[in-house]
């Protein structure tokens, strides 16, 4: 087995992690004071194939593969957590559907666009009355003439009050449970279409999160995702499964980051005459967070690799996000209290990555979850 990245992996590991330094690094306490998502972002690293590193280049990406995608958000949340949210929902969720499933129309109108950072994309599933059970949303697609009329209610969305268009999951049929479902692109705009309010959350400041409204919103009927009403939940299902996968870098770049922090910090400090770093407990604990980061990176990446082969990996990706999650939030446990009182203090960064990361057991899939997803495939 060859555990080495690839040539190209590697350089592009270097040039991204050079940009986030140089570009991302500088906008990190702004952007977190302010709750404003460096939206000039998005077209500075779609210029460079950074945005959508995973997509063929003739569409504007960087041509590369899912560990591509992984490094490229592992790289990003070490810098920000927050920041990383708003490009992973855009090289993901808002985009892969139309990928994968679109119609060549749809591609060139959203997806080229969302690919070179002139378009900002989200995504719209999770409802006031649906988070884990998606199957119960309400939102409703009904046929009119040429197009649907969608009603309903979509929260927590990521780029939700910056996008220029979102993928809105809406029943055709209700009668369907899941089988009834589409995805709609509804773009900035449309009447109908508005932003109920931006949402204010413990972590992940600097992305922008929204509840979203449709009411009596007229969609023209080539903005349905798919040629035939239903199929929408497989869409999604697809979706996620490269989701999880990518939140095992997103988790991991977050220890890797409170890791940094913590060594710094720990070889520093000086108590009882000498740097705490110096006592077994400190460095107990530093060695079980250093081991468990390179579980996290190498599970993470094997199982990228296994998705670009085309395997059915549902089951692993499951577990990617459930190991990596609930590990991360034993390594955040960890580091805020090497850093004592000093780590619960706003203007140390330990904060925010602790803050940020503890999101990571509950979005695109709770813990609890993963572990049913994980159970049946086990045949449980």
């Amino acid at each position: 087995m060859d555990f080495e990245l690839s040539e190209e992996n590697r350089i592009f590991r270097e040039a991204i992690r050079n940009f986030a330094t140089k570009e991302i690094a500088p906008l990190v306490d702004e952007s977190e004071e302010t709750g404003n998502f460096p939206t000039q972002l998005f077209r500075m690293m779609g210029e460079q194939g950074f945005l959508c590193p995973r997509y063929p280049l003739e569409l504007g990406g960087g041509g590369g593969d899912k560990i591509t995608d992984c490094i490229m958000v592992e790289e990003l949340t070490r810098i920000s957590a927050g920041i990383c949210s708003g490009i992973l929902v855009q090289s993901g969720l808002a985009t892969q559907p139309i990928y994968k499933y679109g119609s060549e129309e749809q591609k060139k109108r959203f997806l080229v666009p969302a690919i070179r950072g002139e378009k900002i994309g989200a995504f719209g599933l999770t409802e006031p009355d649906s988070g884990s059970d998606a199957a119960s949303i309400k939102t409703r697609a009904v046929k009119d003439g040429d197009g649907y009329i969608l009603n309903g209610t979509k929260i927590f969305i990521t780029n939700g009050p910056i996008c220029d268009y979102v993928v809105a999951v809406a029943y055709t049929d209700p009668s369907k449970r899941g089988v009834g479902i589409n995805l709609f692109i509804v773009e900035k705009g449309t009447p109908g279409f508005s932003v109920a309010r931006k949402l204010h959350k413990v972590g992940n400041w600097a992305a922008e999160t929204g509840e979203l409204i449709f009411e009596d919103c007229r969609v023209p009927a080539e903005n349905m995702i798919g040629e035939r009403e239903g199929g929408g939940f497989e869409q999604i299902a697809d979706t996620l499964i490269s989701g999880r996968i990518t939140y095992g870098a997103r988790c991991t770049g977050t220890a890797q980051a409170a890791y940094e922090l913590t060594m710094k910090y720990a070889a520093e400090r000086i108590q009882f005459g000498q740097p705490i770093i110096k006592y077994q407990n400190t460095k107990f604990k530093l060695a079980e967070i250093a081991t468990n980061i390179e579980i996290m990176r190498t599970f993470t990446y094997r199982i990228a690799w296994e998705y670009d082969q085309g395997r059915n990996v549902r089951k692993e990706a499951a577990m990617v996000k459930l190991f990596s999650a609930e590990t991360l939030q034993k390594i955040l446990s960890d580091t805020m209290q090497i850093h004592g009182g000093y780590g619960y203090m706003m203007e140390y960064p330990i904060q925010r990555f602790w803050r940020d990361g503890r999101l990571f057991t509950i979005t695109e899939g709770t813990s609890e979850i993963q572990r049913l997803v994980i159970a049946k495939e086990i045949g449980c």
